[in-house]
């Protein structure tokens, strides 16, 4: 394997964890050379990272000044997860009739775990893979790769991601479990509309409360 698109690949995660972790925020700039001498690597395959960021979304490159972490307004996070809703949405009503009692029970078994956590106060950080790993039970089932490519990165690959530090923070373990139980509850009558407006609703009301996260409002609130 090509070594240059091997340390790419560790760029990327190390930069995805730093964004995880809250390390690294929207606006905060990206330096080719701290990130060089951080991980010992050469700046060769820290431009290509940072370019495939570039195309994922994650980073937005602005001339004479370097790259950075995407800035989302409160319009823009909620676009984000209207259009995650809408996509998905989309996706599952139009397949939800190749759903078995397995694909429910696999979906229970998370909502299982998630309730889990909330019972046991374990650490939140714990719902991101849960979360994801529900939502690409709902979408297996599309042979629609664009769709499902669009719907992942409409919200899952840039808005929640990126607010990732506060999603967590808004959503209790038990409120993350009691929203994702009723979509499941939805989901099982099998009928395409009650499950498309289900999931809509699902990520609006996710658009709704993290759009305080948008830069224009952290601006406002820092100056008054």
């Amino acid at each position: 394997m090509n070594s240059i698109k091997t340390y790419s690949a560790q760029i990327i995660e190390h930069i995805k964890d730093a964004i995880l972790q809250g390390e690294l925020g929207p606006g905060d700039k990206v330096n080719e050379a701290h990130l060089a001498a951080r991980l010992s690597i050469s700046r060769a395959p820290i431009r290509e990272a940072l370019q495939m960021l570039v195309q994922e979304g994650l980073i937005v490159s602005i001339p004479q000044r370097g790259k950075f972490i995407t800035s989302l307004t409160a319009k823009e996070i909620q676009d984000s997860y209207f259009a995650g809703g809408v996509l998905e949405g989309a996706a599952v009503a139009s397949t939800i009739d190749q759903f078995t009692e397995n694909d429910f029970n696999k979906l229970q078994n998370i909502i299982n775990q998630m309730k889990q956590l909330a019972e046991n106060g374990e650490n939140r950080d714990k719902l991101a893979p849960l979360d994801n790993s529900f939502h690409d039970i709902l979408l297996s089932k599309t042979d629609n790769s664009l769709l499902v490519e669009l719907s992942h990165r409409s919200c899952r690959g840039i808005s929640k991601f990126l607010f990732f530090k506060h999603w967590r923070k808004q959503f209790t373990t038990k409120e993350n479990f009691e929203r994702h139980q009723v979509l499941l509850d939805v989901l099982r009558t099998k009928n395409p509309v009650a499950v498309e407006n289900g999931i809509r609703k699902h990520y609006k009301e996710a658009g709704e409360r993290m759009k305080q996260f948008g830069s224009d409002v952290l601006s406002m609130n820092k100056v008054a």
